[in-house]
């Protein structure tokens, strides 16, 4: 019996039959460990999507009110839990998001971080079977990448850039970027449906920093010039207005203009530290759909009035 049908029929069991872990151990004469770890690596694989129907599953006037303050897509905000990570529950809404979105043949563009890596790793189902390409829109991507699980994604249909994100100096960045292999890849990234992106806060926890490619000295400097996110590594200030900067110029990945010409563009992203990059992001229309929790989304109503 194949792992993927397998997955399917001890999830069948579970979520339409009813049956306990124990029962279904006993039908596939397996330990009920062994189908818990099932059933878990179902859900984040994309075998299992969870719909509440229920006008509050979802916040729905948070919802609302988000779209229409800041002319959004769409908006999704999520239940607020303490204790449990919050990336990890930001990336799985994201994905089902995505689930419900992608049709078989689209491509999606991403970003980098570690919401857009928890996501891809719950859509590796979904992009296998959809036949859906994905494209880097930075370099520095095939790092975080490796690992995710998504060995049934045929190679064919994986995109990267093959440089990092941030070049040593302007010049060498211009030389890859006219690369013929990058260029492709950054004229590729016009045929995306969707695009999934992170949103970074100026802090010493922003993964820039935390990756080594922005010192805290840096950083400083950025927020003393009105810097308060960034979204593919470009800073930009409470309006969403880019910037100006040498390290803009060092970066090997599209331009936030270019990202508003994909159709879609998903912002995944919460906390209280990440308030005033959001609502900057969401000002300058670098993001048309919001994934968020239910206290950033309120700290959003507030700050972005």
């Amino acid at each position: 019996m194949e792992d993927e049908e397998l997955l399917s029929r001890a999830a069948w069991h579970y979520y339409h039959d009813g049956l306990t872990q124990a029962d279904i151990g006993e039908r596939l004469n397996l330990p009920r460990l062994k189908i818990s770890r099932m059933l878990e690596k179902a859900r984040r694989l994309g075998l299992i999507q969870v719909q509440i129907n229920s006008i509050y599953g979802s916040c729905l006037a948070l919802e609302r009110a988000l779209s229409e303050r800041f002319g959004l897509h769409a908006t999704m905000v999520i239940p607020a839990l303490a204790g449990v990570n919050l990336n990890d529950r930001l990336g799985q809404a994201a994905a089902q998001y995505l689930m419900q979105t992608l049709q078989t043949g689209d491509m999606l563009a991403i970003g980098w971080g570690d919401t857009v890596t928890r996501a891809l790793q719950r859509l590796a189902y979904t992009v296998a079977s959809r036949n859906i390409s994905i494209i880097s829109l930075t370099g520095g991507v095939t790092g975080y990448l490796q690992g995710l699980g998504l060995p049934q994604i045929a190679a064919p249909n994986i995109h990267l850039i093959p440089a990092p994100i941030v070049a040593s100096s302007v010049t060498l960045a211009q030389a890859l970027r006219e690369e013929p292999q990058i260029a492709e890849l950054f004229a590729m990234t016009r045929l995306a449906h969707a695009a999934l992106v992170g949103i970074g806060a100026t802090n010493a926890q922003a993964t820039l920093v935390q990756s080594g490619y922005v010192s805290p000295a840096e950083l400083t400097l950025f927020q003393r010039m009105g810097a308060v996110g960034d979204i593919l590594g470009q800073f930009f200030d409470s309006h969403g207005v880019p910037l100006d900067i040498p390290l803009h110029g060092q970066l090997i990945g599209v331009s936030l203009e270019q990202l508003r010409g994909i159709p879609i563009r998903i912002g995944a992203s919460g906390g209280s530290q990440k308030v005033s990059a959001m609502v900057g992001a969401l000002r300058g229309g670098h993001i048309n759909v919001l994934v968020t929790d239910e206290d950033t989304a309120t700290a959003l109503l507030r700050e972005g009035a």
